[in-house]
């Protein structure tokens, strides 16, 4: 392990944004990340733990240690009747290992695939997509606490999931570090009895657009990827973070007032007795779908993605993405959150 000095991070965020690390260091076993720590906690500074670089934007410089997690590993650690536990670490891509499963046919994330970034970063904000949570496959974690370099494991309740938040981004944030984790699928090998999820979006007009009449982890994979790629602009071509701010989710009398002056406002009931309102739509409705401000703007094809034309600094995606917020609670009332975090 090589710690390096002033390195910039632009090929390390998705944005493309070009700010540099004071230092900077890549780890590809807990060994490795063992001596990392020692090295931080005896050159006490800022520490950030990255992995695929998809869910932040850099503002300006970082003044400390950026870690890249990159321990690699995918392993069954144990089959219990239809049920198969995979332990994978966390620098291994989230979508190759959507695709893993699928060639194994395992169910369980067919429905979050093409979802940036690496597997270590999911449980943090507990991905979710088309109908589809990580809290809803997962197991436990293993993770290193940053100040004593002890290992701990997390099971599904001592995450305390919730809508894109975890306790690593409340009580234990900056305080540990997520190593591998383990999920709990379905195996279609042993049993054929499996409950898809294909009514939340377009994902049941595109399985019948591709004939699909029999339902497989496959298509339902395959209509995830076709619909997300004609929305979502890649990454390596103009640089974004994806989904940049959450699905507001609002009380069910909020809704109903909103509902009065908009009545084509598109809307999903939640476990909790809410109502989450699509913030792509919030946007588009106050103008910005497509608009350009100087090097950034909201995409053309889904309102709910900021891009980097090219040049753009980060600060200049800050304040339109605050623009957008300001917009949207001046005509809805409604305050929409960042989903990516903010350097």
């Amino acid at each position: 392990m090589n710690i390096q000095q002033n390195i910039s991070l632009k090929p390390f965020n998705t944005f493309g944004i070009d700010v540099a690390a004071n230092a900077f260091a890549e780890v590809f076993s807990k060994q490795e990340l063992q001596i990392a720590l020692q090295y931080f906690n005896q050159h006490p500074q800022a520490l950030l733990i990255i992995g695929g670089g998809s869910n932040m934007l850099f503002t300006q410089d970082f003044d400390g240690l950026v870690l890249k997690n990159s321990l690699r590993g995918i392993d069954i650690v144990k089959q219990d009747g239809d049920k198969v536990f995979i332990k994978v670490a966390a620098g291994e891509n989230w979508h190759q290992f959507v695709l893993w499963c699928i060639e194994k046919n395992f169910a369980g994330v067919e429905n979050l695939s093409l979802i940036p970034g690496c597997v270590g970063a999911t449980p943090m904000q507990n991905i979710g997509a088309y109908g589809v949570e990580l809290k809803d496959v997962f197991n436990e974690l293993e993770a290193i606490e940053i100040a004593t370099g002890i290992s701990r494991t997390f099971c599904n309740e001592d995450c305390h999931f919730g809508y894109r938040e975890s306790v690593f981004k409340k009580e234990f944030k900056d305080q540990f570090i997520i190593t591998s984790v383990t999920f709990k699928l379905h195996n279609l090998n042993v049993s054929e009895q499996y409950i898809y999820h294909i009514d939340y979006g377009d994902i049941k007009a595109e399985l019948a657009e591709n004939s699909v009449f029999e339902l497989n982890i496959k298509a339902v994979s395959d209509a995830v990827i076709k619909i997300r790629s004609s929305k979502l602009p890649d990454p390596k071509e103009l640089g974004n973070s994806g989904s940049f701010f959450k699905n507001p989710v609002i009380s069910k009398e909020q809704f109903a007032l909103l509902l009065q002056s908009n009545p084509l406002i598109p809307s999903y009931n939640t476990s909790e007795g809410k109502t989450k309102v699509p913030a792509g739509w919030l946007i588009e409705q106050c103008g910005w779908k497509g608009k350009r401000v100087g090097n950034t703007g909201a995409h053309a094809k889904q309102a709910l993605v900021l891009v980097n034309y090219g040049n753009a600094k980060g600060s200049e995606v800050k304040e339109l993405a605050a623009a957008i917020q300001q917009s949207v609670k001046e005509k809805f009332g409604i305050e929409i959150e960042a989903e990516v975090n903010i350097y």
